[in-house]
């Protein structure tokens, strides 16, 4: 049974992230989204509520694609993770150039430490092609409208974080 893990902080989730999740799930068994816990960054939604959030997304799935994905939080190394939820492989998804020379170093780093570890690059589908967490905090934040670029229950979400 092939088991991919999504990992990122998710926040929030898009619908880039729903449709590289949907994407992985055509060529594997089961994907774990693994949200991460990040020092660095400072999130607008707490740990739990970005899983719940998740959860909330994944639960208009069809019920065999719903199945097959677990929604888990994590800190440390993305490799640790890995090997503890039975990852084999990571799935990255690359909007830019710029993204792809980050996500490459990653993944170089975490084949070094795992070798059996391999990679996948996705890119996005073109109407998700420039959706990010980071745009649609800031879209959000500054009363714009961000429900065509995230699920219902997160634009829910933003508009209660941000009442205009």
């Amino acid at each position: 049974m092939a088991t991919a893990l999504l990992a990122g902080s998710f926040d929030p989730i898009t619908l880039g992230h729903l449709d590289l999740l949907r994407r992985t799930l055509a060529f594997v068994d089961r994907v774990v989204v693994g949200v991460a816990v990040n020092a660095s960054k400072q999130p607008l939604f707490t740990l739990d509520e970005r899983s719940a959030l998740i959860e909330g997304a994944v639960a208009a799935f069809p019920a065999d694609e719903r199945a097959r994905v677990e929604v888990r939080h994590f800190q440390g190394l993305l490799v640790d993770f890995a090997r503890e939820v039975g990852a084999t492989v990571s799935v990255r998804g690359v909007r830019a150039l710029s993204d792809f020379d980050y996500e490459y170093g990653m993944a170089l780093m975490n084949r070094h430490i795992a070798p059996a570890m391999d990679t996948i690059f996705l890119p996005p589908s073109a109407p998700t092609a420039f959706v990010s967490s980071t745009l649609v905090r800031e879209v959000s934040r500054l009363g714009g409208d961000v429900s065509a670029l995230v699920p219902a229950n997160v634009a829910a979400a933003l508009a209660a974080r941000f009442p205009r």
